[in-house]
This record gives structure tokens, sequence and C-alpha cells, in this order.
């Protein structure tokens, strides 16, 4: 790796105006709809050439060729990682081809219910009116994420409501005043052995049993999506559900592709579900076809790595100024920080820089009247990135001053506000007040923003963070398609259960001495 001691105390303290102008032609990179602007980060052109240096080191080229060609990328489970065949066309051939067909039937079942032609009802041949979608992780995020940005577009016959924490009142939400009669239950799960839902699964099954009866009725009413169609038959004790795959070659968090999404279609239909596969068909296309400078997701990932890794930032907000993506944020947690929040490559060696930051972030303009204020004149400076996705129609003046919004944010992180500049524009203010209203400036930011926002957009930048995700994971040496640490803790849950439903007995001793408290 390139010695940047030197240069990184120097771009610490220098300034970030100066910085922009000195930059090349790489302050602004375009793909699929989308262009992003750097030109606010601690980078000028020699770090920019020497973190295009690292990318051909860590041969990102080669691991682009390696996701697309079927290669086993997820060394963990010895799979591929096909979640990009998911949106592909017909001439996808081998596994990638069998992995695309699995969607045919979920399509087919959620566009006769969209388009109620009669061939899938409820168990009474009535249409089903509700939707309730159990999952979570990599099964609830995504789904909800894209039925959340489309909800304006939705089938006004339908209601769509999500359930996926083990918390009963979460079930009870969801279920609140529907119809059995006319409510269809979508289960996703890949492994069909999450706790959650299957706790939540068998509650909404014994629901319909109540109303619909025993005797297989209520498996009408149930829909399954999961790679063990096995484990899901024997849960059913043998009645016969409406059963879709997910493929195991595809990750829970990159599956907003896969059958899955099911809900989603039954809810907004075939024209918006297939506009955004091929919106992240074509961000597919440039992460294949561009060299590495022109590559928007690698250099986002090239990106990450300098700001983590080089400069030692902890964590990166995520701000979005379009309502349509406001759970954005909470969906990239589980695919960054899920994928890349490891300390030990595959090999089992331990990796001794910095991987992956914490992300957080939320709706633009709602933040800035929350965490903002800590963005500006907190004591830690944290690389912020704005997406701004305008509606192509509605009122003119609001997108105006979205826009404006979320520049002025970006440029006063930037630049900030000199005491010179407070007593100019506010002579009466104390010096006091006046020092109390100067911002330091100084901090880095990205901007990514669109024309007008639409389901190709969506796709496209879903897909754009999926790719960034797994560049980013090559430079730190981790293995994006794994979870252990999730892993350890479901293991663990399962022999507290025990403990809190036997004698109440733990190994360790705080958790032995809070479920004395639970019981005392």
């Amino acid at each position: 790796m390139p010695d940047f001691s030197s240069h990184k105390d120097r771009l610490l303290s220098a300034d970030l105006g100066e910085i922009a102008k000195s930059r090349s032609s790489v302050a602004e990179v375009k793909a699929a709809g989308w262009k992003a602007n750097l030109a606010r980060h601690r980078l000028d052109t020699e770090a920019q050439s020497a973190l295009l240096r690292i990318a051909h080191e860590a041969d990102l080229a080669g691991a682009i060729d390696r996701l697309f060609s079927g290669v086993h990328v997820n060394p963990s489970e010895d799979r591929p990682a096909l979640h990009w065949a998911l949106r592909g066309d017909n001439s996808l051939q081998g596994e990638a081809a069998l992995v695309r067909v699995t969607l045919n039937s979920g399509d087919a079942f959620a566009d006769a219910i969209f388009n109620n032609d009669g061939t899938v009802t409820a168990s009474n041949g009535a249409p089903f009116r509700n939707v309730v979608h159990i999952g979570i992780g990599g099964s609830d995020f995504g789904p909800r994420l894209l039925a959340d940005a489309f909800e304006f577009e939705r089938n006004r016959q339908i209601t769509l409501r999500f359930c996926a924490n083990v918390d009963p009142l979460d079930l009870d939400l969801a279920l609140d005043g529907l119809d059995p009669a006319e409510t269809l239950v979508i289960g996703v799960s890949k492994s069909f052995g999450t706790e959650e839902t299957l706790y939540n699964l068998t509650w909404a099954k014994a629901w319909l049993e109540a109303s619909l009866g025993t005797d297989g009725t209520a498996a009408k009413h149930l829909a399954l999506v999961t790679s063990r169609g096995d484990r899901a038959r024997d849960w059913l004790n043998g009645a016969e559900p409406y059963l879709f795959d997910m493929p195991a070659s595809v990750g829970g968090r990159f599956s907003i592709w896969s059958n899955a999404s099911i809900a989603c279609r039954i809810l907004l239909g075939p024209d918006i579900v297939n506009a955004v596969r091929a919106g992240a068909r074509a961000m597919d296309l440039h992460v294949k076809t561009s060299p590495l400078a022109d590559n928007l997701p690698a250099r986002l990932a090239l990106l990450d790595y300098w700001n983590r890794t080089v400069l030692g930032y902890p964590m990166r907000v995520l701000l979005a100024y379009s309502r349509r993506l406001r759970m954005l944020p909470t969906y990239l947690q589980q695919l960054e920080m899920e994928s890349n929040g490891k300390s030990v490559r595959p090999d089992g060696t331990p990796i001794h820089d910095a991987t992956a930051p914490a992300l957080w972030g939320g709706e633009g303009s709602i933040g800035q009247h929350s965490y903002h204020q800590w963005l500006h004149q907190g004591t830690d400076a944290v690389p912020t990135e704005f997406i701004l996705a305008t509606e192509p129609r509605g009122d003119a003046a609001g997108r105006t001053a979205l826009t404006a919004h979320a520049l002025a944010q970006a440029e006063v992180l930037a630049n900030g506000r000199d005491l010179t500049t407070v007593n100019q524009e506010e002579p009466e203010l104390s010096d006091a007040v006046a020092a109390q209203k100067v911002h330091a400036g100084g901090r880095p930011s990205s901007f990514l923003h669109t024309d007008a926002f639409s389901p190709e957009a969506f796709g496209a930048l879903a897909a754009l963070y999926e790719h960034r995700t797994y560049l980013a994971g090559i430079l730190w040496g981790v293995n994006s398609f794994d979870q252990w640490g999730v892993e350890a803790g479901k293991t663990m849950a399962g022999r507290l259960k025990s403990a809190l439903t036997n004698d109440g007995r733990a190994e360790d001793p705080v958790t032995a001495q809070l479920i004395s408290a639970f019981y005392s």
C-alpha cells in the first residue's frame, strides 16, 4: 500500500475548498442515471492516483469479473453470490439462468393477485385484500424499503403490512383489524429456521386457523419463500401452502430482487418491479464494462477505504433528501455493516486496519431539525453522504426548497461560517453569542443525485450500494457474504431461552443476575 502518512496529515489540515480546486476531472462520476460529486472530500489528485493503484493491487477488476462469472466469492459457504442474476435478462446461462428462473412462479402468483384475474384467490374464492409480510433482516428491510418508496403508486385495493420483531406487539399491530378470510400471510426465511420469523408465522397461522379452521384451509392463505421447502412443508404438517424458492446463492441482505419481494409486486404491480430490475441491470452493466477510474461503485468503495482506513473516520452519515428513500439508511445499515463489519480475513488471519464504518442517517430535511446540529458544530467531523432524488411531478416550489436545503447543508458543512462573517451579518450580537454561531466547516461530504426519481433510478441506486459494499469488502480483505457475528447471537439466545423457561441458570454471572431479577 502507498505510504499515506505525510500526505494524510497534510490533507487533514488542508482547506477543503483548496483541495477541491486542485481536483482533476474525477470530481464527478456518472452511472445509470446517477451522478456523484466527490469534490468535498480530503482527496486531491495525488491521493486519487494512489487509491487507483490500491484498486489495481487489490484486483477490483478481477473481483468484478469473478462476481459476474459465478465464481465462489463466498468462501465461508463455498458459494457464488448470484443476487445480480435475479435482475438479469434472457441471455444468462448456467447457474445464473437457473437463479433467474426462480422468479417465474412468484411473479405469476403476485401478478394474478395484483390483476385480480381470479386464478389466485382466498379460500372462499374472493380476492385477497390484505397481505402481511413476515420476515426479518434481509427478508424484511429490502421489501419494506421498496414498498415504502413506491407506496404512492400502490394498488389501492391491497393493504400491505410488515411484521419483523419477535415482540408480540409487532404481529398484533400487523393483524389488527384485518379479516383472515381476505388476508394472505407471506413468510420469508431463507433457512426456514429464523426464530423471530417462525414465531410470528406460527401465531399468524393460528390466527388464520381460528377463523378458517384447521382442516388445511388456512394453508391456502399462506405463501412461504425459502430455500428449504422441506422444512416449510414439515412445519405445516403436510398441508400445501404456496411455496416459492429463494436460491441458496442469494444472500439475505441481497434478496430484495428475489421472491422475498412478492408482497411488493402484489402491491405495486409488474410494471414498477420490472422497471426497478431494469435499473439495477443498467448499474450492473456499468460495473462490468467501466474502467475503475470511471466506475462509480468502485470509486465510492475506494472513498470508503480512504475515509475509514487511511483517514480514520469511524462513521458515515447518509442523508436521503427524498421521502421515498427515507428507509434507505436502515436498509444500508444491514447491507454494509453486516457485510463488512468484520476483523478477520477468510483465511482466519486478523485484519489490523480499520474496516467498515458505522453507518447511520435519516431523511432530509427532517434531520436538519435534529442531528444536523451535531454534524455542523459537534466535536467530531463525519463524512456525510447526501442523496438528492426529487419528484418528477408535484409542486415545483417544494422541489426547489428540498434541493436548496440539501445544497445548503453540504455547503455549510464544507465551508463553515467564521467569526468575521457572523459579525458582518449580525453586528448586533454579543461576542459570546457570535462565537456560538461559528461553524468550523472542513467536514467532508459526497453528493449523489439523479435528475428525476423513478423505479429505474431506485433499482440502479440499490445495485450501486451492493457493488460498492462488495468492492469495499475486497479492499478490506473480508468476505462480504457471511455473518458469523449474527449467528453467534442467535445461538446464545437459544441457550438463554432454556435458562429463562427452566431453572433460570446461566453461565455468565451478570446474565444470571439479570434472569434472577426478572423472576424475583
